[in-house]
């Protein structure tokens, strides 16, 4: 299989297969282009703090398999309605029910959670398994909305690249205690 393939041709079985195998992904999201992978694959989650030369205790957030998924793994204030910015450009910043639940993602309490409103998401959910979504920058350089823009020495050391067209180039807005927080 080809390494880069664009979205509107990639065949969903294969991707699934390659998401269950712990392979590395370059995708759009409905904001920028994101580097990911099995969220529970603790390699490939090490790999791409490597990739990004990220802080080994930096929380990254994830992209989850349903909203019931939320539910069975987060704690939901009463007051915060998912459906109002997921799926969507957002970040939900939600506690842990259980404290060392994906440690090897984010240290804390808590797990960013995002549904990017797009289609290769979709594909991401069929797996039903979580999966890491950051930016594909390295840490603390701007975004990429085109994979034309990604440096080589991310593109190399990722197993496949899903190319769309360019994007809007804002990174999702947090949503901490209902609260909208701009990056």
């Amino acid at each position: 299989m080809e390494k880069s393939i664009k979205l509107s041709k990639i065949n969903k079985k294969q991707i699934i297969k390659q998401i269950l195998q712990g392979k590395i992904f370059i995708y759009p999201t409905d904001t920028i282009y994101g580097i990911g992978c099995n969220a529970l694959d603790k390699k490939s989650v090490n790999k791409i703090k490597s990739i990004k030369k990220r802080d080994k205790n930096k929380p990254l957030s994830i992209i989850v398999p349903s909203k019931n998924w939320i539910k069975q793994n987060c704690i939901i204030p009463s007051n915060l309605k998912i459906s109002k910015y997921l799926p969507g450009p957002y970040t939900i910043i939600l506690k842990k029910k259980n404290p060392k639940f994906l440690n090897h993602v984010s240290k804390t309490d808590s797990l960013g959670i995002r549904i990017p409103r797009n289609s290769f998401t979709k594909i991401i959910q069929k797996s039903k398994l979580p999966f890491i979504t950051t930016s594909v920058n390295l840490s603390n350089e701007k975004p990429i909305t085109n994979t034309n823009e990604i440096p080589d020495k991310i593109k190399n050391k990722v197993d496949i690249i899903i190319k769309s067209k360019s994007l809007t180039g804002k990174p999702s807005t947090l949503i901490i205690n209902r609260k909208k927080i701009k990056r």
